[in-house]
C-alpha cells in the first residue's frame, strides 16, 4: 500500500457528522495539528447516538441529551474543529475544489474552498411512494427530531396501537420500545420471515418469541396503501387486508445518500454506494467518503455492498483520517457483525448466511446447529443459546455464524466474530481458551463445542446430512419415548440411545440412516456407536429444536 502524501496547513472539509465524519475529524486532528478542520451537517447535531433512537422512543432513554455524543462546542474547544449544523452543501465543484454550501437558518449561499474532502452523507429511510405515505401519523426514525416527533404523537394522540412496516433490525426495535409505551404492535414484512440477515430457520426463533410476546407478526405480506379514517390510519395490505392503527412506523431500510457525489461525477459502485478504494479515497484523489453511503467489500465472500452500521463508519473515519495525513492504513473490508435486543431475546450474526453465501456462488460450506446453555446446568437460570455456524469444508475456514438466545449470545458472535476477521478454522474454535465459572460459561464453552462438532465432521467421524435431504434416507430418533410423543418428525423410528445397544440388529446395514435427538449430543454418540458396527448413519444437527425451527414449528 503506497502512502498518500499529506498536505501541509491543508483545508479538509467534511461533510456530515455522526459515526464516520465526526471520527474522521477527531481522528484527523490528533495526527495533523497544522490542518483545518470544518464540518458541515444540514441537521441541527453533529454527532448523536442514532442507535439509540428507538430507545428514546420507548422512553428507556429519557433525557434527550444523552443521545449527544458530542456537540460543536466539545469541538471547538477539544479538537479546533469548527462544526457548522444546519449548513447543507448542496454541490461539489471539483474543477476548483470548492463546494457550495446553503446556511438552512438564513437561507444564504456561499462557497467553501478544500485540499482535501470528506463526504460522510450517511443513508436515509427508505420511504416508498405508497398511497397515503405522506399522511401524519407515519414516520421513519432516523434523527433526534424524527423521535422527538413520534413520541409527542403517541402522547397528544394517546395512541394505543402500532403498525411498523418491516421487520429487520430497526423494526423490532421499535417493536419493542412501542410495546413498552403500552402500545398493540403489529409487524408487517413482505418477506417470509423477519431479521433478513438470519437465515429462515435461525429468524424462525425470533417469530416465535414475537408472538409469544403479544406482537402481530404478518410475513409475506406487503403494504398496499395508507389512508385515513375517522381519525386513525388504515393500512391496507397486498392481500386486500386492512389494519386500524393510531401510527404507523417505516423501518424498510436505508439507501445511501449518494446524490451530492453522483452529481459531482464520482464513480458509484454497482451496489449503489459510492466508490472507495482502501483508503477510503473516491475516483477523485482529493475526496474521500465514508459511512452508510459508501459501497465496501464483504470480508467473507469479496462482494461488493453496502453495510449501515457505525462499526464499521467509525473505522473508516479513521482509515480516512490516516489517509489524509499521509498514512499507508488501509480498511479491510465488512463482515455485518450486528446485534439486536427484541422481547427479551438477543439476536446477533457476523459474516455471511447461507443465502449470502449462494448468492455467491459459494457451494463449499457446511452447516451446524447447537443448542448449547449459556452457562453450566447445574447452576441456576441456564438459558439456551441457539447457534448456527457456517465453515468451509475443505479447510474448515469460518465463513459465518448466527445465534438467538438471552444471556451470553452476543458474547459468543464477538468470539466468533474475531475469529472470521482471523481467518480461523473450526480446529482453532476447539482450542481457543476461554472464561469459566459455573455462572458464566462452561469448561466447554459453546464455541469449542462448535468447534469440536465441527471437527468431527471434517475428520469424517460425523458425516452430517443436511436437514433438505430428510426423506432420502431411514430416520432414527434416539430420544425417550416420553419426548418423542411430546413431537416428533414424521416416520421417525424410535430407538431410545440407552436401548440401541441391544436394538441395532432392528436396523437395515444396506440402507443409510439419519440420527437426530433433541439438540444434537446423543444422535453423535448414535452415530459413532452405528457406524462402528457397520451401518451408514448420518448426523442430522442441531436435532429435533432445530427440525422445529425447519419445519416452523411441526
Amino acid at each position: 500500500m503506497s502512502k498518500r502524501m499529506s498536505i501541509p496547513n491543508q483545508r479538509v472539509l467534511i461533510v456530515g457528522g455522526v459515526a464516520g465524519g465526526a471520527s474522521a475529524a477527531a481522528r484527523l486532528r490528533r495526527l495533523d495539528e497544522t490542518a483545518e478542520i470544518l464540518i458541515f451537517d444540514r441537521g441541527p447535531y453533529v454527532s448523536f447516538a442514532n442507535c439509540g433512537l428507538p430507545y428514546f422512543v420507548g422512553d428507556v432513554i429519557v433525557d434527550e441529551s444523552k443521545l449527544l455524543v458530542a456537540t460543536p462546542q466539545l469541538f471547538h474547544d477539544r479538537f479546533a474543529i469548527e462544526v457548522r449544523t444546519e449548513h447543507e452543501v448542496t454541490s461539489i465543484e471539483r474543477e476548483n475544489r470548492t463546494i457550495v454550501v446553503k446556511d438552512l437558518r438564513s437561507g444564504k449561499i456561499h462557497r467553501e474552498r478544500y485540499d482535501t474532502l470528506v463526504l460522510a452523507p450517511g443513508a436515509s429511510a427508505i420511504r416508498p411512494p405508497f398511497p397515503g405515505v405522506d399522511l401524519p401519523g407515519i414516520f421513519s426514525v432516523r434523527t433526534i427530531p424524527d423521535s422527538r416527533r413520534v413520541r409527542a404523537w403517541i402522547s397528544d394522540k394517546d395512541a394505543k396501537r402500532a403498525v411498523v412496516v418491516g421487520g429487520g433490525f430497526i423494526g423490532l426495535e421499535m417493536a419493542e420500545n412501542l410495546a413498552h409505551r403500552g402500545l398493540t404492535v403489529t409487524i408487517v414484512e413482505r418477506a417470509e420471515q423477519v431479521m433478513p440477515p438470519l437465515d429462515p430457520e435461525m429468524a424462525f426463533i425470533v417469530e416465535e418469541q414475537l408472538r409469544a410476546k403479544g406482537v402481530e407478526v404478518r410475513l409475506g405480506e406487503g403494504v398496499a396503501s395508507f389512508t385515513e379514517v375517522d381519525g386513525h390510519l388504515v393500512v391496507r395490505t397486498d392481500k386486500d387486508a386492512t389494519i386500524d392503527t393510531d401510527l404507523v412506523i417505516l423501518a424498510i431500510g436505508v439507501k445511501p445518500e449518494t446524490g451530492l457525489a453522483r452529481n459531482a461525477g464520482l464513480e458509484i459502485g454497482a451496489s449503489g454506494g459510492i466508490a472507495v478504494d482502501e483508503q477510503m479515497c473516491t475516483s477523485d484523489p482529493s475526496i474521500f467518503a465514508v459511512g452508510d453511503a459508501v459501497e465496501t467489500v464483504d470480508w467473507v465472500t469479496g462482494l461488493k455492498q453496502v453495510v449501515p452500521l457505525a462499526g464499521p463508519a467509525n473505522r473508516q473515519g479513521r482509515i480516512a483520517a490516516d489517509a489524509i495525513a499521509g498514512r499507508a492504513s488501509r480498511f479491510r473490508g465488512v463482515q455485518g457483525t450486528a446485534v439486536c435486543g427484541a422481547f427479551g431475546l438477543t439476536i446477533a450474526s457476523t459474516g455471511a448466511s447461507e443465502k449470502l453465501l449462494r448468492r455467491a456462488g459459494v457451494e463449499d460450506f457446511e452447516s451446524i446447529y447447537l443448542h448449547p446453555g449459556h452457562h453450566v446446568g447445574y447452576y441456576p437460570g441456564a438459558k439456551a443459546i441457539h447457534l448456527k455456524v457456517i465453515f468451509r469444508r475443505r479447510d474448515g475456514r469460518l465463513l459465518g455464524a448466527q445465534a438467538v438466545g438471552e444471556d451470553g449470545t452476543e458474547k459468543r458472535i464477538d468470539v466468533l466474530a474475531t475469529a472470521i476477521q482471523l481467518g480461523a478454522t473450526v480446529h482453532d474454535l476447539a482450542e481457543v481458551e476461554l472464561c469459566y465459572a459455573p455462572q458464566f460459561g462452561a469448561a466447554k464453552d459453546p464455541v469449542n463445542l462448535a468447534g469440536f462438532i465441527a471437527e468431527n465432521i471434517q475428520s469424517g467421524d460425523l458425516p452430517v446430512d443436511s436437514w433438505g435431504t430428510m426423506g432420502t434416507a431411514i430416520l432414527l430418533d434416539v430420544r425417550d419415548r416420553h419426548e418423542v410423543a411430546a413431537g416428533h418428525a414424521p416416520g421417525a423410528t424410535n430407538i431410545p440411545l440407552h436401548e440401541l445397544r441391544a436394538r441395532h440388529t432392528e436396523l437395515p446395514k444396506e440402507e443409510p440412516i439419519q440420527v437426530m435427538c433433541a439438540v444434537g449430543q446423543r444422535a453423535y454418540y448414535a452415530v459413532r456407536l452405528l457406524r462402528q458396527l457397520g451401518y451408514d448413519a448420518r448426523y442430522l444437527s442441531g436435532g429435533y429444536r432445530t427440525w422445529r425451527t425447519m419445519h416452523h414449528g411441526g
